[in-house]
């Protein structure tokens, strides 16, 4: 899964890696603990070019009476993207990208101590998650989006048995919609050399943590 990760890089190098027009209500950057519920940075096609717009992390489907009328939906399985309610419209119809720089996971000692881990592209690039997003209500429409998540790559399957879905840059104009159909080949783990992984501190366990003491690589001792 992905419940937690951090974005670095700021908006107006996003929208150039992109090649997408900023929105001038972005969430604010560095952020190295976001959060479900937070906004996030989604790109997604458009009208004539790509937009980068912030989405509210945590899909609200349609028939919900609140945003907590049902389930926090901050992921979605790949394996049954294109069947389950919530997310089969969203699935052909509005797929966007979000960006981050890295994400966490955790793995859980003998005692129950949480230990959380920093994966990150290995050649230290922008990760590009898949992702499908919502307009929820009907007065004045929230986008909301969730991440779409895979099995684990072997090299991951240690800390966590799922993990986000990874696209490389040949690849988002087909997840976005801009060259027709067939993302659906799409949704399978990243490459074991894709991504790299290091133990930070156990700051990030509080939801409330900041800073980018929260990324680095724990001392050994």
């Amino acid at each position: 899964m992905c419940g937690r990760f951090a974005i670095t890089l700021p908006s107006d190098a996003m929208a150039r890696l992109f090649a997408a027009q900023p929105a001038n209500d972005l969430p604010p950057v560095p952020n190295f603990n976001v959060c479900p519920t937070n906004p996030v940075h989604v790109v997604r096609a458009g009208e004539g070019a790509r937009r980068l717009v912030p989405m509210r992390w945590g899909f609200l489907p349609h028939w919900y009476k609140s945003a907590t009328g049902g389930p926090l939906l901050i992921n979605a399985r790949a394996e049954t993207l294109a069947e389950k309610p919530a997310f089969r419209a969203a699935c052909r119809e509005r797929r966007g990208i979000v960006v981050a720089s890295g994400f966490y996971e955790w793995t859980n000692t003998d005692e129950g101590q949480r230990l959380p881990w920093y994966i990150h592209r290995s050649d230290g690039a922008p990760l590009a998650f898949g992702a499908v997003w919502q307009d929820w209500g009907k007065d004045d429409p929230q986008p909301t989006c969730a991440i779409v998540t895979t099995a684990a790559s072997a090299a991951l399957s240690g800390i966590h048995h799922r993990m986000p879905l990874v696209l490389d840059p040949a690849d988002w104009p087909l997840w976005l919609g801009e060259a027709g159909a067939g993302a659906a080949r799409l949704m399978h783990p990243a490459g074991e050399d894709v991504l790299a992984f290091h133990r930070v501190g156990t700051a990030v366990n509080s939801n409330r943590a900041s800073g980018p003491d929260l990324i680095a690589p724990l001392a050994r001792t």
